[in-house]
């Protein structure tokens, strides 16, 4: 069987190699227009490099009165673990060395102040009433949270009433560098094809029936031809899916979202001082993907500080595609659906354009809002974050991703944003299972598949704590994550 797959970031280079791994027969092929994979959003300043757990983000916990619903936040908890099984995979193989190259241990903190502190204590005791959670710690005693976060606290007036909670075995997660150990397996062990500043431009059936990618390579135009599609290029996804001639075609719509952080370089010494990735809570009408961190980032050995990220409202795909791609892409059936978003979400996209003109003063406000003093620590700079494309569906805009496949099961794509990368294991998994289920049919595969992921299932790692600290610990050993004590 010929499989292209369209993006060569964390998500198709995944899928790439748990395809190959589990059906070694499989002919792959990914094209990508950058130069190198994973140098997307999948890059390491293109987001904020959260391993997502569930930890720390709010927007996972949503709270209404005195009800908090935390079923989205088991799920994530689940996938990440998921995907940390694959990561430790990849070790166990020596296809990554050191782990300190892509996963660092980092603190996942939650802080608040006054007025919404009954509701991250409320959040407290439902979490760490459940096994995910159970190393949670909460506090309001000034002195233990700047213990845990003290660039956060070292300025802050002592009778400023805050609280937070820590998860000390989180992590700091480079997807580039990730993506780059995989693509360098998948091309050299497992005999996946890369095809690097290769534009597609258009994908449609053939008369019989077989997916055809028309494409530039270098200026020139190239075809390739596939029995099965899978694509995984972000934002590009969506131009691509309108030009699939898909029944369900119609029903999606692109609207994007990007973002700045302010990034300092910092030393080994002062990363030591501050390790963690501290969340605090989103404005009213910000997008889930702006809840405001401050974040310790390992890159290739250096230690940096991230803050934001600062939302904006930018009418583009991806990386270096610029607005007339985006307005290329939209076709009249979406109008609609974009006014009807921009109508019901109209506090989203004030606020989306308000960011977008937000000066670097306003930024180191906000920075010693958040963290007193801070911004005079440190030499601080704006730097770009990634370009997302949420989903709009039927109209209605909505958060997280989706999985769409066809009906024969011949094309597949990943379409929205966060979380993202933290669990395209396991999202991938899943993508694999629905476009391709033969490969599941055989013993070898399911066994491979066993040997990747000793527990794939969510609702056993959900229900099952001893299941769930035996799979866990497993990882986490090979991933160089310690429980501390006490």
């Amino acid at each position: 069987m010929n499989v292209v797959i369209i993006g060569a970031g964390i998500m198709g280079t995944t899928f790439a190699t748990l395809a190959k791994e589990m059906a070694p027969d499989l002919d792959i092929t990914i094209l990508e227009r950058l130069d190198s994979a994973g140098a997307g959003n999948s890059s390491p300043f293109w987001n904020a490099g959260t391993g997502h757990e569930a930890n720390c983000e709010l927007n996972y916990t949503p709270v209404d009165g005195e009800t908090i619903s935390i079923e989205k936040a088991f799920k994530i908890h689940a996938q990440f673990n998921v995907a940390k099984q694959f990561w430790a995979y990849l070790m166990q193989k020596g296809v990554i060395e050191d782990p300190k190259t892509f996963i660092n241990q980092t603190k996942h903190c939650t802080i608040v102040s006054e007025p919404a502190i009954e509701k991250l204590k409320l959040r407290f005791k439902e979490m760490s009433a459940h096994h995910f959670f159970e190393h949670m710690h909460y506090s309001e005693d000034f002195d233990e949270i700047k213990s845990w976060i003290p660039y956060t606290m070292d300025e802050r007036p002592r009778d400023e009433k805050m609280a937070a909670t820590v998860i000390e075995t989180g992590t700091d997660v480079n997807f580039g560098a990730l993506t780059e150990k995989m693509a360098g397996h998948a091309e050299q062990n497992l005999g996946v094809k890369f095809e690097y500043g290769t534009h597609v431009k258009r994908v449609h059936r053939s008369p019989a029936g077989r997916w055809v990618i028309e494409a530039e390579n270098n200026g020139k135009p190239v075809q390739h031809k596939a029995d099965v599609l899978f694509v995984g290029a972000g934002g590009g996804a969506f131009p691509l899916l309108k030009k699939s001639h898909l029944p369900f075609r119609n029903r999606f719509t692109g609207f994007p979202v990007g973002g700045r952080f302010l990034q300092a370089s910092i030393t080994k010494e002062q990363a030591g001082y501050y390790s963690a990735k501290t969340y605090g809570k989103a404005k009213v009408g910000a997008p889930p993907m702006s809840v405001p961190h401050l974040d310790l980032r390992v890159v290739d050995g250096q230690h940096y500080l991230l803050f934001g990220p600062f939302a904006s409202f930018q009418p583009r795909l991806e990386k270096g595609r610029g607005f007339f791609d985006y307005l290329k892409s939209i076709r009249l059936h979406d109008i609609p659906g974009l006014l009807n978003v921009a109508l019901e979400n109209f506090s989203l996209v004030k606020y989306l354009i308000s960011e977008t003109f937000k000066g670097e003063k306003t930024m180191f406000d906000e920075l010693d809002s958040f963290a007193p003093g801070l911004s005079k620590k440190f030499d601080w700079k704006p730097i770009q974050a990634g370009q997302r494309v949420q989903i709009i569906k039927d109209r209605g805009l909505q958060m997280g991703t989706e999985i769409v496949v066809s009906k024969d099961k011949t094309y597949g794509t990943l379409l929205g944003a966060s979380p993202g990368a933290s669990v395209s294991p396991e999202v991938m998994l899943r993508c694999l299972e629905k476009l391709i289920p033969s490969i599941f049919t055989k013993e070898e595969a399911r066994n491979k598949k066993n040997e990747i992921f000793p527990e794939d299932d969510l609702d056993t790692l959900i229900n099952d704590p001893e299941r769930y600290r035996e799979v866990r610990d497993a990882a986490n050993k090979l991933l160089g994550i310690t429980q501390p004590e006490g």
